[in-house]
Formats: structure tokens, sequence, C-alpha cells
């Protein structure tokens, strides 16, 4: 993971770590919202999976989706 990657996802560990047991278990995909994040960000760096997470957190809502939604693979240049 880059440097940068390792900073954006300070707030999402600290979430895991904090917010999340007294939250539960509330995603509505598979893997969490707060695993995909960190996956997205270990596999495209910090602005490509900073921008996956806000899209994944833009479709968790009563009248999204739900099930398996996975980390797009890393394209090659």
């Amino acid at each position: 993971m880059s440097p940068m990657a390792r900073i954006v996802a300070l707030p999402v560990r600290a979430y895991r770590l904090l917010l999340s047991p007294w939250v539960g278990h509330a995603c509505r995909f598979q893997p969490t919202c707060s695993a995909y994040a960190l996956e997205a960000l270990e596999r495209h760096g910090a602005l490509r999976g900073s921008w996956l997470t806000v899209r994944r957190i833009g479709r968790c809502h009563p009248w999204g989706g739900w099930g398996y939604d996975p980390v797009p693979p890393r394209s090659r240049p």
C-alpha cells in the first residue's frame, strides 16, 4: 500500500476499531463497506481507491442494491 493510501486508510481503520462495534453488522453489501474501502485503497491507491469507496458508500441506501459487490480488479496500462 502506498504511503498516501495508508494515510487515507486511517479513518477507515479508526471507524472499524471505535465505531463499528457499536453500530453492529448493518452493511447491505459483502464485503462490508469498510473492508471494501481498505481493499480498494490497497489495490488501487489513494486516489482511485477513495473514489471507489465514495461510490460504494453512495450506493448504500434503502433503494440501492445489496449482495456481493467486490472491488474491481486493477486494470493494466
